[in-house]
């Protein structure tokens, strides 16, 4: 899954109301007023303003948590999310922020030289060379072929899903092992 840090702006717009609620004087016998970010826990329910489903909750982290869509993750600032009728709203459709996520996280440039790493920041390799849409990442121990889209663009530098060593075995179970050899040709 890729991941993408959002400020989304937009959303903050649905939790106005609760923000100006807040900055009033409350009577004293009132109940406090709903503000942005409550109910914002792992397992909750996401919604669009049209009442779509987003997708869910996955953790809460400080001042962000990470929405899962299914296909895409971002994290969000737990104050973009408001309470809605049918759970957590947020001003962002599941599409759009799919979209968001993929055009944020596709490398618009890759180079040979340019380091790879894995899903948890550890180096990989290096891009030894790129042909068309099939990149060429050559680790310590071998080069292997990849597609262009098994690349993300992550906050330093190039990302695949595979640590150095899953592709090292990877590309050795993929390699044929040699023939036998039997007594030569013709025979």
């Amino acid at each position: 899954m890729k991941y993408l840090v959002l400020a989304l702006a937009g959303s903050a717009a649905l939790a106005t109301p609760a923000f100006a609620q807040a900055t009033q004087p409350a009577p004293a016998a009132a109940a406090a007023p709903a503000t942005a970010g409550a109910g914002v826990t792992a397992g909750a329910a996401v919604f669009d303003a049209t009442g779509n489903s987003v997708g869910t909750i996955e953790s809460v982290s400080g001042a962000n948590a990470v929405l899962s869509t299914g296909t895409v993750k971002a994290s969000i600032p737990v104050a973009s999310f408001a309470k809605g009728a049918k759970g957590l709203v947020v001003g962002i459709t599941k599409a759009d922020l799919e979209a968001q996520v993929a055009a944020a996280t596709k490398p618009t440039n890759i180079a040979a030289g340019m380091a790879v790493s894995g899903p948890q920041g550890n180096p990989v390799g290096k891009i030894d060379s790129v042909n068309g849409d099939m990149i060429t990442v050559a680790t310590a121990n071998t080069k292997v072929q990849l597609p262009k889209t098994a690349f993300a663009q992550g906050p330093n530098g190039l990302v695949i899903g595979m640590t150095a060593e899953q592709l090292d075995a990877a590309a050795k179970a993929a390699t044929p092992a040699a023939a036998p050899q039997t007594g030569g040709a013709g025979k």
